[in-house]
C-alpha cells in the first residue's frame, strides 16, 4: 500500500487553514492600525474629496470649514493634509471619510451628511491633521444647538485663543461650523 496523502485529509487540512487564516486577519490587521488612531473608523487609504454627501439633495448636511495653524496658534500651515471620518447616518459603519488639502494660507473645507451618534453620545466628526513634521488627531461634537470641543482639543489648541471655540452659522437651513485646528 503507498503512503499517500488523501483528497480528504488535504481538503481538512485546507479548511483548517482557511479557518485560521480568517479568525487570525483581523486580529493582526487591528493590531498593526490599533496605534494609528486613537477614535475607531480611521482609515488612512481614504480618498481626496471634499464632498462626502450621499446624494446632493439630502437636506441634513453640514458644512465644515476652517484653518489649521501651526503649535504658535497664527502662522498657517500651507498644505496641510486633513482626513476626516465619522458614522454615517443611520449607520453604525464609518463609511463616510475623506482626505482633504488645505490651501497656502492653511484653509480647508468639506461637505458631508450629519453623523449619526453612538448611543448616550454627540455626534462626532473625526480628525487627523497632519503637516511635514507631526499629526495630530482630535474631534468635533455637533448636536441640534452648534458645535462643542472636547476638553483634549481644549488643552492642546489654547495657543488659537479666540479662534479656539467653533462658530455656528446658518444659511438656507444649511448648517456652517468654523473650526480651526494648531499642529
Amino acid at each position: 500500500m503507498k503512503n499517500t496523502t488523501s483528497r480528504r485529509l488535504f481538503m481538512r487540512n485546507s479548511a483548517f487553514a482557511i479557518t485560521g487564516l480568517a479568525v487570525l486577519t483581523p486580529t493582526i490587521t487591528s493590531a498593526f492600525n490599533a496605534h494609528e488612531s486613537p477614535f475607531l473608523g480611521y482609515n488612512p487609504y481614504a480618498d481626496t474629496k471634499t464632498d462626502l454627501r450621499t446624494g446632493i439633495f439630502n437636506t441634513n448636511s453640514v458644512t465644515i470649514k476652517g484653518t489649521i495653524y501651526e503649535n504658535d496658534g497664527s502662522t498657517p500651515v500651507n498644505n496641510a493634509t486633513v482626513e476626516v471620518w465619522h458614522l454615517s447616518p443611520n449607520s453604525s459603519k464609518y463609511r463616510h471619510r475623506a482626505k482633504i488639502i488645505a490651501d497656502k494660507q492653511g484653509n480647508y473645507e468639506f461637505i458631508t451628511d450629519f453623523p449619526n451618534k453612538e448611543e448616550g453620545k454627540n455626534a462626532r466628526i473625526y480628525f487627523k491633521v497632519s503637516n511635514s513634521e507631526k499629526s495630530i488627531f482630535t474631534e468635533l461634537l455637533l448636536n441640534n444647538s452648534g458645535a462643542q470641543i472636547t476638553c483634549e482639543h481644549w488643552k492642546k489648541n489654547q495657543q488659537l485663543g479666540d479662534k479656539l471655540f467653533p462658530e455656528k452659522s446658518e444659511l438656507m437651513n444649511q448648517l456652517h461650523i468654523q473650526f480651526n485646528i494648531s499642529v
